[in-house]
């Protein structure tokens, strides 16, 4: 049973790989439905914009540092 249950997470390696200092940190907020994708810790965002499918994009300067996902349930 445990082998199935990472093998979830072996399949986010690709992404991670491709991450902005190979490095994430991902938290689930189920009161919110809401996504929190982060490159780097801290991150300080010093500007964001939304995307047209709700996705709140974070930037460190012209850096992305994080990504918001909005409505992660129904995705």
């Amino acid at each position: 049973m445990a082998v199935m249950e990472y093998q979830t997470y072996l399949n986010l390696l690709p992404q991670v790989k491709q991450s902005p200092q190979q490095t994430m940190w991902v938290s689930y907020d189920a009161e919110a439905d809401t996504l929190y994708v982060n490159f780097k810790k801290p991150s300080h965002a010093t500007d964001s914009e939304l995307t047209d499918d709700d996705v709140i994009v974070r930037y460190e300067g012209k850096a992305v540092v994080g990504y918001t996902i909005l409505h992660a349930s129904k995705r």
